[in-house]
């Protein structure tokens, strides 16, 4: 076999192999030979058909199969004697197929990127030190307390978070417009569901208050016949509702599993629950700033193979995504342009390459207890996390993704121990307001 490499572009090689014409004859001939064995032919004994006829009903396929069985085989060999590493599936190009003549191929290709990783001495990183105090727990309660609220009749004037019943009529210069009429419609004041301007009016009003809301409706709405239009909503309120929150006592417990009901064992599973999300968000933020970080120092070109692979499997999620929001129906939909992921996709491309080439040159290996600490973080927030631990550990493919994770979680470690850190006292509520 003869090689010669010649590099076209960038990342591109163009890879020119010759394999000795007999290797192919004789492959071809002892196929053919094959063949005869098994063929039944119209006038020939079976196993008694000669060569000769094999060869003209079967020569062209047999050749071009043994042609391209050897151009896979023999450009595998090629790049691993010339050390090439190449960054998706080659293009081939047959050159000479001539029976008695060598074999001549071309193969077209990217390689992956030569990289020296720098600027690791100028990442700064600051990194929040952080505790979860009573007053984080006690506001933390109350969130739980409104998410088990109920609603309650108050006979007071609408505030800020309460639900009012209303009815409404709206008008543009004198005249309804459809869909501008309701009745009985409930709306939460203060969480901007309709449009800007509309509840105003209803922040006071009391139950059977007539109001009117002056508004402009947005130039981007939905409606084309509304779009920037001036108009006049007469409200009537025939009731005003207020959230009464759950005491937090042995029923309220009961509620988030804690069957004996006991207060202070609830408050222990909560403080829990906070520490697992909190850790969860330092260490995205620290992976995050690590990441931009090394992006900011070490500019790579791409292959082009990869962008691809890469912005195929974005456009994958987001099918899925829309597939499971609408319930399955998917069949109509148009193809997602590349453009809408090739930025996200160089991206995600670079940060595998650089972790990727972290990782090789200082021979990070898996942490098994990084793995069993993954698995386990994960199965605290299923009900049996027992189940959830067997069921990633007997699931080969589940994991060698957490395996992954773990890879890349310790490359992300190894380069905060290179950067300058500086630790910073944050409240809980700052860090996990910001993550919200």
């Amino acid at each position: 076999m003869q090689v010669s490499v010649e590099t076209t572009q960038g990342l591109e090689r163009r890879i020119t192999i010759s394999v000795p014409a007999d290797s192919i004859d004789s492959a071809v001939k002892s196929r053919l030979q094959q063949l005869a064995k098994t063929q039944r032919i119209n006038g020939f004994r079976p196993g008694k058909v000669p060569v000769s006829v094999i060869q003209k009903r079967f020569g062209q396929a047999v050749r071009q199969e043994v042609a391209g069985e050897a151009m896979q085989r023999n450009f595998y060999e090629a790049v691993v004697k010339e050390k090439l590493n190449p960054a998706g599936m080659p293009r081939f190009e047959m050159k000479k197929d001539v029976s008695g003549e060598d074999l001549e191929f071309v193969a077209s290709f990217e390689v992956y990127p030569e990289l020296e990783i720098q600027g690791l001495d100028k990442i700064k990183l600051e990194k929040p030190v952080v505790e979860i105090t009573d007053k984080d727990l006690a506001d933390m309660l109350d969130t739980l307390r409104k998410q088990h609220a109920s609603w309650k009749e108050v006979k007071r004037k609408a505030k800020k978070d309460d639900r009012v019943t209303i009815s409404f009529v709206g008008t543009i210069d004198g005249e309804e417009f459809e869909g501008g009429k309701a009745e009985d419609f409930p709306l939460e004041l203060g969480k901007d569901r309709m449009i800007p301007g509309f509840e105003k009016p209803l922040v006071g009003a009391k139950k059977g208050d007539e109001v009117v809301s002056d508004v402009t409706f947005p130039e981007d709405y939905h409606a084309e016949n509304l779009k920037g239009k001036d108009a006049q909503f007469t409200i009537t309120v025939s009731k005003v509702e207020g959230l009464e929150l759950p005491k937090v006592d042995e029923e309220f417990a009961k509620t988030f599993g804690i069957e004996d009901g006991d207060v202070e064992a609830l408050n222990v599973e909560v403080r829990k629950n906070m520490q697992r999300e909190l850790d969860q968000t330092l260490k995205a933020k620290l992976k995050e700033d690590v990441i931009a970080g090394l992006l900011e120092s070490n500019t790579l070109d791409l292959p082009a193979a990869l962008v691809e692979q890469e912005v195929n499997a974005l456009r994958e999620q987001a099918k899925q995504r829309f597939q499971q929001q609408s319930g399955g129906k998917v069949d109509n939909m148009p193809e997602l342009p590349a453009d809408l992921f090739e930025e996200n996709a160089k991206r995600r491309v670079s940060i595998g390459l650089i972790l990727g080439e972290i990782i090789k040159n200082n021979d990070i290996k898996v942490d098994d207890a990084k793995v069993e600490q993954l698995i386990e973080t994960t199965a605290s927030a299923y009900e049996d996390p027992q189940e959830v631990i067997d069921y990633y550990k007997s699931n080969n493919e589940l994991l060698q993704q957490i395996q992954n994770v773990a890879l890349e979680e310790q490359a992300v470690e190894w380069v905060v121990s290179q950067a300058k850190v500086k630790e910073v006292k944050k409240p809980f509520d700052e860090i996990m307001n910001k993550q919200a």
